[in-house]
């Protein structure tokens, strides 16, 4: 198997509109879920690509009622552990992703990633979709699309306590760097696109 490099890679050629230059700014004091969020919709409404963020199904136990038109939900419990963020379709592809940050610097820790993430990501990767995981360091304003190839591999050396963290090394050298702009605030569109191209170069 194969992992970015730090070469270009030259995928097949798609239909996708083209996107504006943007402008690039610090986002730090966004959110990573927000600036993916304004992503998306950037995407939808360009026409580039259909990512939503899942929502989590609740069992709602208390519901009040100040109005005759309008309730209110006053307790309610999550029915099930979440899956992962987002999902959606791009150049043909099921896309399946986490998103995580971290305030650290020099590491991801694995402990922010639960089992039932990684045997849905499995799942989704066994049928063909592709997964992968949106890294943020918030300290340093970085972040990293990083495939679910280098995302097992480092899981199950986790399982077996071998380590319990990615070095943010092994993130540079495995991941497609994703740059932060004004709109999209965070384009990992065009860090996907390099992991796709690499993937179909390796079918080829």
């Amino acid at each position: 198997m194969r992992y970015p490099n730090g070469q270009s890679f030259t995928g097949l050629p798609h239909r996708r509109n083209k996107r504006p230059k943007k402008t690039v700014y610090g986002k730090r004091g966004m959110r990573l879920e927000e600036m993916l969020n304004q992503s998306n919709a950037y995407y939808r409404e360009h026409g580039i690509a259909i990512i939503h963020k899942k929502p989590t199904p609740i069992q709602v136990v208390k519901v009040d009622y100040p109005k005759r038109s309008r309730a209110v939900i006053k307790e309610a419990y999550y029915r099930q552990a979440s899956t992962t963020d987002y999902n959606g379709v791009y150049r043909s592809y099921y896309i399946d992703f986490e998103a995580k940050q971290t305030d650290l610097k020099q590491h991801f820790p694995l402990q922010n990633i639960h089992d039932h993430q990684i045997s849905h990501m499995q799942a989704c990767y066994d049928q063909g979709g592709i997964c992968f995981l949106v890294i943020h360091f918030k300290q340093l304003a970085l972040s990293y699309l990083y495939p679910f190839e280098a995302l097992i591999e480092d899981w199950q050396a986790y399982q077996s306590k071998e380590s319990n963290k990615i070095p943010l090394e092994r993130i540079k050298s495995l991941a497609y760097p994703i740059q932060s702009g004004y709109m999209p605030a965070l384009d990992y569109i065009s860090a996907l696109d390099a992991y796709i191209n690499n993937l179909e170069k390796e079918v080829k």
